[in-house]
């Protein structure tokens, strides 16, 4: 058996169907058949069930898909593990953090990591959490910025700071230089833009109403924060985003509100017992020693 054989049988088990199999792979139709039938034949077993309009697993072809899968990123990790230079002057790391922390967090993290190590490449990704801790299972990632709230087992977290949120609005705003906090009628009152339900915050600013009473009033919403912030600069709109995004803006004023909006804490998330390049520990050891909690250390900078 080759690991040609693997790699051919996971594109028919994934296109369930060996014309599309056979372009993405670059061959001819009847190699990759040849290719599934010596594997077939090397197994002693049918994988694939070729009777129907589309190609269909046996049940010895879906208990063996996941094997296979494991043994390809197996496989891949092996190669990078080769391949990692434990000097940093070359690798890559494959980063994806949760949108918010896209607008403050990540500039000033990443500006010191590719000073310390300028041959790292970086991908970096912008997606919601549970996507996030699927790809670090998949070893698709290598490092996550989200929330200690994980729901995988196999994700590990260690804490970077505490997010808190709060109202924010630009200074035109009539309660732009307000002081004391607002109250819940008042907040009520407030036309908003909020960010929609697929972000993380959003549904714990849901969470906050509900369990407060209050219907707020919804004006837009938006799936971008940029626009979000966008819109209260220019207008008398208000929105409810992390503290530490209007801190970001000078256009920007936070108000409190009472009961204050939750906090959430922040974290690096991780698949237990994956490999780590050498990039990838660089890059937890900075974050962490950024977010260190000595009083008036990092971890006040990065939050604030």
């Amino acid at each position: 058996m080759l690991l040609r054989h693997i790699r051919y049988f996971l594109a028919v088990a994934e296109h369930r169907n060996f014309t599309r199999a056979a372009e993405a792979l670059h061959v001819s139709q009847p190699t990759l058949s040849q290719q599934i039938r010596q594997l077939e034949d090397t197994l002693r077993v049918q994988l694939l069930d070729r009777s129907g309009r589309t190609i269909q697993l046996t049940d010895a072809g879906a208990a063996y898909v996941r094997y296979a899968q494991r043994a390809l990123q197996d496989l891949e990790a092996g190669t990078r593990a080769i391949h990692d230079v434990q000097e940093l002057n070359r690798g890559s790391l494959r980063l994806a953090m949760t949108p918010t922390f896209t607008a403050y967090l990540i500039g000033p993290l990443l500006e010191q990591y590719n000073r310390r190590y300028p041959n790292i490449t970086l991908n970096i990704l912008e997606m919601p959490q549970d996507r996030m801790e699927t790809l670090l299972n998949e070893d698709a990632l290598d490092v996550g910025i989200a929330f200690t709230d994980t729901q995988s087992p196999d994700v590990e977290t260690h804490v970077l700071f505490v997010e808190a949120l709060a109202m924010v609005v630009g200074k035109s705003h009539p309660h732009a230089k307000k002081r004391a906090a607002l109250t819940l009628p008042e907040f009520e009152n407030e036309a908003l833009v909020l960010l929609n339900e697929e972000f993380a915050t959003r549904q714990t600013i849901d969470r906050y109403c509900k369990q407060n009473g209050v219907a707020p009033r919804i004006a837009m919403e938006v799936n971008s924060i940029s626009a979000a912030i966008e819109i209260v600069q220019r207008s008398e709109l208000a929105t409810l985003l992390p503290a530490a995004i209007a801190r970001a803006h000078s256009e920007l004023c936070l108000v409190h509100l009472e009961p204050a909006l939750p906090q959430r804490t922040a974290a690096l998330l991780l698949r237990k017992g994956a490999y780590r390049t050498a990039a990838a520990r660089a890059f937890v050891a900075l974050a962490l020693e950024e977010s260190a909690a000595e009083p008036g250390g990092r971890r006040a900078k990065l939050a604030s």
